[in-house]
């Protein structure tokens, strides 16, 4: 039975024009009008029987009508009209009563239009509801990503198309305090709730360690402190060896491209890394790999022996012109600066993770034990736990966190293409705060142009591979736009900056233009969401997670009246000065 039943006279008004998406209605009852609101539902026949045509109100206007023109428009009865009312309705789908064996069915399609003087219902009450739950209905209960209630009903639960959500990537934004890291933890909780989960959040600043459970695993990048501690990837300590760099990122690192001797550092360190590989790969019997390897390849080499190659090059001298003279060589004095930067990266302890790991980091199994611990889904982790794996790089220098973030990502992704198509688990890769490392504008050659282009690649191809993206930021309009471009689904929270507002903006269908008009006003813990994963473009509350992530923000004016004492600083500055966190707060300055 349809779930969209009207009389005649429970109509609005009737369509008095169309174009294209968007329908013009003429409202005769002025207290209809007056209970009509901006943003909601309406209902229109459709020319085709057993289907109505659903559609947003987008504007809702009143005006006079003035002398000689009321003749033009005087009513069907013979009462002269003085006004005209007037609803404008984007139209996003339609509504089947029966579609094989199933009964109302929501389409995201427009087959028709309706017809000039076709009826024109506002969706309320009852028939709201029965609609929502339509909305929800999607697909299978396994493709159900429930955010909370839709805003319109909240007697319906909002569901989402977890499949059509990860693999069309997504974006969620909004300004600090809107809700992000509470949608954010709303998600991973539910998919770390299914049996075989994979997923990796970036975690940039250490707000999602409250999220524990069986389904999530956390790991952190090594800091200062875990250097001497001797931690390894069982205690959730992660060292990232500096041969997982690709060419681009060591010569980002290494080389001062404004160096006017650039070039022949480059071409020196590029033949020292591949003479290093090589030297490894026959040492180690590796004969099937010393084939086909490239400098990229993911292969341990020595550092020592790279910087030895090249401080030799930097003081060769070769036979002069003369008998028994010499000179110095094409690279004398050439590497010095490349020289120094080796060494003062290798002994920065902020840099420890890349260059003082532990043994293990350069055993050529190790980059196995680690690709399971990081992209083995529930089911192939050894102890069948932690699907989700949440990544704290809060210890990371802020000049290298894009080439750091970006260098796990490519892994990720470098894996997955590698893997054969029938044995591929599809993994997400959760970017928090992504506006830090996936940045609209960066330095040409520089860690941020390097992430850009890995983080872009992703975005573009990744759904080949089964990777999909979450692209999380208080900073819309500074995310790279093409990254952007390749999310098709949106959650958007409040956003206040002007600029943020029209990056949203462009994101939407034409048709929903004028959604962003809410951005401003949305509360805290609402959104706005589009997509291939939502049947409904509408406003949503979403739900609060089980367990919140450490970012709520602190509430000053009852911290200062309470009269506790804090302490702690001494601690701070001590955590400071060791360039780690401290676990012990409870020092007084």
């Amino acid at each position: 039975m349809s779930i969209l039943t009207y009389k005649d006279d429970e109509a609005l008004g009737r369509v008095r024009s169309v174009d294209t998406a968007t329908v013009v209605v003429a409202v005769d009852d002025v207290d209809r009008l007056r209970k009509l609101q901006v943003n909601r539902l309406a209902v229109l026949q459709s020319s085709r029987p057993g289907q109505h045509l659903v559609g947003i109100i987008q504007k809702i206007t009143r005006t006079a009508i003035e002398g000689a023109a009321q003749a033009e428009v005087d009513s069907e009865d013979g009462e002269v009209v003085t006004e005209l009312n007037v609803v404008r309705i984007a139209l996003i789908g339609t509504l089947v009563d029966k579609l094989g064996l199933k009964e109302n069915v929501f389409l995201r399609t427009l087959e028709t239009v309706p017809e000039i003087d076709a009826n024109c219902f506002a969706l309320e009450g009852e028939r709201l509801t029965a609609f929502m739950r339509v909305i929800a209905n999607i697909g299978s209960d396994t493709q159900k990503l429930s955010l909370g209630h839709y805003t319109l009903d909240e007697k319906a639960d909002a569901y989402l198309n977890g499949n059509k959500f990860f693999q069309r990537h997504a974006t969620i934004v909004g300004s600090t305090g809107s809700g992000k890291s509470w949608t954010t933890a709303r998600i991973l909780e539910q998919v770390a709730g299914l049996g075989n989960a994979n997923a990796i959040v970036f975690d940039v600043h250490g707000e999602y360690s409250p999220l524990q459970g069986d389904g999530i695993r956390h790991y952190r990048i090594a800091g200062p402190a875990d250097l001497d501690a001797n931690a390894t990837l069982k205690d959730g300590v992660i060292f990232l060896p500096y041969w997982l760099l690709s060419y681009e990122a060591m010569t980002s690192m290494f080389v001062d491209r404004s160096d006017q001797n650039a070039p022949n550092q480059t071409m020196v360190m590029s033949r020292a890394v591949v003479d290093a590989k090589k030297k490894y790969l026959t040492d180690g019997s590796h004969a099937d790999v010393l084939e086909n390897f490239t400098i990229d390849s993911p292969i341990p080499f020595s550092l020592d022996a790279v910087i030895a190659e090249i401080t030799a090059l930097n003081t060769e001298m070769v036979q002069g012109a003369r008998a028994g003279s010499e000179k110095q060589g094409d690279f004398h004095g050439k590497l010095s600066r490349l020289i120094q930067r080796f060494e003062n990266k290798r002994t920065d302890r902020r840099l420890g993770f890349l260059f003082q790991g532990a043994e293990e980091t350069m055993k050529f199994n190790w980059l196995d034990e680690f690709v399971v611990a990081l992209l083995a889904g529930t089911k192939d982790q050894t102890d069948k736990r932690g699907g989700v794996k949440i990544i704290d790089f809060s210890e990371v220098p802020t000049d290298v966190l894009p080439l750091i973030v970006s260098l796990v990502a490519k892994l990720a992704f470098s894996v997955q293409q590698w893997a054969h198509p029938g044995r591929r688990h599809p993994v997400a890769l959760f970017c928090d705060e992504a506006h830090l490392y996936i940045p609209e504008r960066h330095q040409s050659g520089g860690a941020g142009d390097i992430s850009v282009e890995i983080f872009e690649r992703i975005a573009k191809e990744g759904r080949k591979y089964g990777v999909g993206l979450v692209v999380i930021s208080q900073r819309p309009s500074e995310v790279n736009r093409t990254v952007l471009s390749q999310c098709n689904n949106l959650v958007a929270m409040r956003l206040t900056n002007g600029d943020d507002q029209a990056v949203v903006r462009r994101l939407l269908p034409d048709s929903l233009g004028g959604f962003g008009d809410l951005l401003p006003v949305l509360d805290t813990g609402e959104a706005l969401v589009v997509g291939d994963a939502s049947l409904l473009p509408t406003r949503i509350r979403i739900s609060e997670p089980s367990q919140r992530p450490n970012s709520g923000t602190v509430e000053f004016w009852e911290r200062w009246a309470a009269n506790a004492e804090i302490g702690g600083l001494a601690s701070a500055v001590d955590g400071w000065r060791k360039q780690t966190m401290q676990d012990d707060v409870s020092a007084e300055l």
